[in-house]
């Protein structure tokens, strides 16, 4: 399957050099950066990523892939600070069962609606409806939150609630809120 993942985000600061990572099944990368070559590199026989060392300015990084009959892109750029939270349920409906889950992933964005990779706002949730919440993470494993939680601090951007069902049929709704945030529900 044909692959290029461009990492890391492109949220860092004034003086910050990154070492910029691409894996991909293509022969070659060109990456950009604001529309500027950084240079093509051809990936070594059995490597599986090419790397580079870019002194970071805001904007949009770009990795071109070429050759073994493929051209692939992929894309960060620079977000703005965190402006709302997006909820996403992993899906609508559960089974009126204590024994079903959904698991709803928080994203904190920006007013354009990208994520902000380095975000960690804290999210405090709340429930109405045949439901409960029965566990919070973020993915940081050095966090010292309980996972039985009703608020969580974002990592990264993101954070997650797990939501189980009452047993009755119903509506639940989760409310998703941080200081200075666009809630979301």
């Amino acid at each position: 399957k044909p692959v290029m993942h461009l990492f890391p985000h492109w949220n860092w600061e004034e003086g910050d050099t990154i070492d910029v990572w691409t894996y991909t099944s293509c022969d070659e990368v060109e990456l950009l950066l604001n529309n500027e070559s950084l240079g093509v590199r051809r990936k070594p026989e059995g490597a599986l990523h090419m790397q580079w060392r870019v002194p970071w300015v805001p904007g949009k990084l770009v990795a071109r892939g070429m050759g073994n009959g493929m051209a692939l892109e992929s894309e960060v750029e620079t977000t703005g600070p965190p402006a709302a939270i997006r909820l996403e349920a992993d899906r609508r409906i559960i089974a009126a069962d204590p024994m079903d889950l959904s698991f709803v992933t928080v994203r904190i964005v920006d007013r354009q609606g990208r994520e902000v990779p380095d975000a960690g706002n804290h999210v405090i949730f709340s429930l109405e409806g045949e439901g409960e919440i029965v566990g919070v993470d973020n993915g940081l494993q050095t966090s010292m939150e309980p996972f039985r939680a009703s608020e969580r601090d974002a990592f990264n951007g993101r954070c997650l609630a797990i939501i189980r069902s009452g047993g009755v049929p119903g509506i639940i709704r989760l409310r998703a809120a941080a200081d200075g945030l666009e809630s979301a529900i």
